[in-house]
């Protein structure tokens, strides 16, 4: 966390020392928000073994972007989403508990020196969570774990209109992984324990408007570590050396907008973290919902 506390007061320094209202350009806001609800409902007297069920998920998305200066660019991008779905007994027809189908929790402040060279110095800090943790339906855990990551290096615009981007960034990373264990179910006890690693991070961000109906977005991250805290621990095991296998995440999403109120997008994820599982783990969700534009 004091690392956290650094980065910003480094960043704060370096805006308000260097600005000056006269140059200073306004705010451009983006902010999205979103509803998309499925429900499926049958009669006592249905016959064929189907179940009614309800899948809500509430999303909100910004971005919030300002030159502070001549040569200092901050970007601030947020991702909110939380949904569940609610199951009925095929037999009973009651209601189950819901179950969480969508958690998100997704903040990024970018910072970018842009001193007219083929590459732009930057510092970025990263904070990623979920609402709930229903890993142990017995004990409720809210953000939880929290990933920190604070990065630095050059990173160039290949690509930028009013409304198209493509930037990718390179340079070292420092992880912070803090997690609230749960180590008794029947007194709900729990105990912080946190991870650290550092290595070389690589991000791409591609933001493109194909029509006046029809956006594409995706980021594409990269991470390899270089050292581990907790290396000590698991060496002489098999998982020995899965720290150093690069991380992957990639994020895609397609946009069409059917209306002002009405947007179909179809969002797809590839995870690959070889600590978690050997195996890349995808996510596919396709959903027609409102959306409502506050900036």
């Amino acid at each position: 966390m004091k690392r956290c506390t650094s980065y910003f007061s480094i960043a704060l320094l370096f805006w308000f020392g260097s600005s000056s209202p006269v140059f200073a350009h306004p705010w451009k806001k983006s902010v999205d928000l979103g509803l998309t609800v499925t429900q499926n409902s049958y009669s006592d007297s249905w016959t064929g073994g189907e179940a009614g069920n309800v899948n809500w998920v509430a999303l909100a998305n910004s971005v919030f972007e300002k030159k502070f200066s001549e040569i200092i660019n901050s970007k601030t991008t947020a991702k909110f989403s939380f949904g569940q779905t609610h199951s009925q007994d095929q037999q009973t027809k009651k209601w189950a508990k819901p179950t969480k189908s969508t958690d998100l929790l997704d903040i990024e402040t970018l910072t970018r020196f842009t001193l007219k060279m083929w590459v732009d110095p930057y510092l970025a800090f990263r904070f990623e969570s979920q609402f709930l943790d229903a890993s142990v339906p017995e004990v409720k855990r809210y953000v939880n774990p929290k990933k920190l990551t604070e990065s630095g290096g050059v990173s160039r615009v290949f690509y930028k209109t009013e409304n198209n981007e493509i930037l990718s960034r390179l340079g070292l990373a420092l992880r912070q992984i803090i997690t609230e264990e749960v180590v008794d179910t029947v007194m709900k006890k729990t105990e912080i324990n946190s991870t650290s690693d550092g290595g070389i991070e690589s991000v791409s961000d591609v933001r493109l408007t194909l029509s006046d109906k029809i956006s594409y977005t995706s980021k594409l991250s990269l991470y390899k570590a270089f050292f581990f805290s907790e290396s000590d621990k698991v060496k002489g095991t098999p998982q020995e050396d899965y720290w150093k296998e690069v991380d992957v995440n990639w994020e895609n999403t397609i946009s069409v907008s059917i209306s002002k109120y009405v947007n179909v997008a179809l969002y797809n994820q590839l995870l690959y973290d070889k600590d978690i599982s050997k195996k890349g783990r995808f996510k596919e969700t396709l959903s027609l919902g409102l959306v409502y534009k506050l900036f």
